[in-house]
């Protein structure tokens, strides 16, 4: 129906506000509809916190819509939960409110739910429906269902190059090529990413900080690839300030037996990688147990190649700057598929993909 398309986009629109903020959860939205009127909405707000459905019950009840909900209808994003975790079932919920019909974007790929939810509510005699909008549901939330069902994090490769395709000097002489708006842009990116990664030498020759300076959000993960444990303690990552994970050859930290989400402690981890054939994927499948879903990776040249070549990325979000340089360390070559570009200022953002799938955006 018509009307339920409209129910769920809205839904989709509250789930996108938890962007940044809950994962390793996923984001998801709730909005309860009786007779064509929203009674009661939420959204997954926090990590640990109350799931959307939660939010949306409990707004109905403040907004004095209780007596409705045995009559209503709850299009949710995701799946309703059907195990305790952080917080009981939300599944559980929605019986013990007697809602009439639930609406459902997509089927949970967590094996913990897996069409349990909605196996759930069925038993209960709720009347139960899903895959409206699955496409648009899939694409916000590609990083869950990419660590669930690939068993690695969701990868984007960023890079800034000059407009005659170099990211810097052979010397290592700083250079900025790209402008203020963009270099907002790529902080907001930060907030939205669980882990930030970059290579042995960006980390020696730069000192960065990787951290959220230019827009308001959570610092990420901060991930350095250093195979023989040879940058020095004094480095910028190292300063604890947020949590930094060292992959190398030599030392690993031990994984607690129930890992929390890795953001909240602020200290130096090591993940050990054996040398192979593919090490980026023994790494991201290390890292996707540590509950790391997203990881954004800035570089440097060699990194993002040795990325492109595995096979191992899913976005390319590429800067092409306005001045050129002559010569210097060259671009990678973009792969995947173009699907969008964009002029930001004196900037040109171009967007690749490295499989088809929707996009999509709540604006």
């Amino acid at each position: 129906m018509e009307s339920d398309v409209q129910w769920m986009q809205r839904a989709l629109q509250l789930a996108a506000y938890g962007m940044g903020n809950v994962s390793p959860n996923p984001m998801v939205g709730c909005v309860i509809v009786h007779d064509g009127r929203i009674i009661g909405e939420g959204w997954h707000r926090q990590y640990g916190g109350p799931h959307a459905e939660v939010r949306a019950v409990e707004n109905a009840d403040h907004q004095g819509n209780a007596h409705l909900l045995g009559e209503a209808t709850a299009y949710v994003t995701l799946e309703p939960c059907s195990h305790f975790g952080k917080t009981p079932p939300c599944a559980d919920l929605l019986i013990a409110r007697k809602l009439r019909r639930v609406v459902v974007c997509n089927e949970d790929p967590n094996p913990l739910v897996a069409g349990q939810g909605m196996q759930k509510l069925r038993n209960a005699g709720i009347q139960v429906e899903s895959g409206l909008l699955s496409e648009e549901g899939a694409a916000l939330n590609v990083r869950f269902f990419t660590a669930m069902r690939q068993h690695r994090p969701y990868v984007i490769l960023k890079w800034a190059e000059t407009a005659d395709g170099f990211l810097g000097y052979d010397n290592g002489l700083p250079l900025k090529v790209s402008g203020e708006l963009s270099n907002m842009r790529v902080h907001q990116w930060r907030t939205e990413e669980d882990a930030i990664l970059v290579g042995y030498k960006t980390a020696w020759m730069d000192n960065p900080r990787l951290n959220v300076r230019k827009w308001v959000g959570h610092d990420p993960v901060r991930i350095v690839l250093d195979r023989y444990l040879q940058l020095p303690a004094s480095l910028n990552l190292f300063d604890q300030s947020q949590p930094t994970l060292v992959v190398n050859r030599r030392e690993a930290t031990p994984l607690p037996a129930e890992p929390e989400r890795y953001a909240t402690a602020h200290t130096v981890g090591y993940l050990k990688v054996e040398p192979g054939m593919d090490e980026i994927g023994e790494m991201l499948r290390g890292l996707v147990k540590r509950k790391i879903h997203s990881v954004f990776v800035e570089g440097g040249a060699a990194v993002i190649n040795s990325f492109l070549q595995s096979g191992h990325w899913d976005e390319i979000r590429r800067c092409q700057g306005s001045f050129a340089i002559g010569e210097g360390v060259k671009a990678p070559v973009p792969a995947g598929t173009l699907w969008h570009s964009e002029q930001v200022q004196g900037d040109l953002w171009s967007f690749y993909s490295a499989a088809t799938h929707s996009r999509y955006s709540p604006q």
